[in-house]
């Protein structure tokens, strides 16, 4: 059976550096939800700037279900022969439960304070990241509603990406992400 150690976080927390690393480490493969959601936008036509992401996720998930999102991956994830898989940026229960029909699910929770994450954000520039703070508040209060604390809450690892020096943070998420996996491992 495959395992998938999902990686979740508010916008900015450090996801994909963590997930990045993880999958290094591991030598695991790695898909980006968010990675998908752009990929179905593109193939939809639809813009890829904040609000017209932030309404494409809405509509999906009310189109699809709330694990819409999980269903176009799991397509991917069909295709491959990997037992090890890194998924990052997932964003609801309802998306964990569906990965659960397919996998064992590992969930690392990725956390920063909403200054560090706006600072971030700021910085990387990218078409769908907020450019003021009202726009980055909105965007977390839609990423709550979909469903993202939940995920945080029930996080088999957290790992805090703050002031630490990085390789420290990697260094520590990677250490806890192989006990827990070894321990889900040992289980059957």
């Amino acid at each position: 059976m495959k395992v998938l150690v999902c990686v979740t976080g508010m916008p900015g927390a450090g996801k994909s550096v963590i997930a990045k690393y993880i999958s290094e480490a591991l030598n695991a493969s790695l898909i980006s939800m968010g990675d998908v959601m752009r990929e179905e936008a593109s193939r939809r036509r639809r813009p890829l700037d904040l609000k017209s992401m932030m309404d494409f996720a809405i509509e999906i998930r009310e189109e699809m279900g709330e694990d819409a999102v999980a269903k176009l991956v799991v397509g991917k994830l069909k295709e491959m022969s990997d037992k090890l898989i890194i998924v990052d940026g997932v964003r609801s229960l309802k998306e964990v439960d569906y990965f659960s029909k397919y996998a064992k699910v590992i969930i690392v929770a990725v956390h920063a304070s909403p200054r560090e994450r706006f600072r971030r954000l700021s910085r990387r520039g990218r078409r769908d990241d907020p450019k003021t703070w009202e726009e980055f508040r909105e965007r977390d209060i839609k990423e709550l509603n979909i469903g993202i604390g939940q995920v945080i809450a029930l996080a088999d690892v957290m790992v805090v990406n703050e002031l630490k020096e990085e390789s420290v943070i990697k260094g520590d998420a990677l250490q806890r992400v192989r006990r827990v996996l070894e321990n889900v491992l040992a289980e059957g």
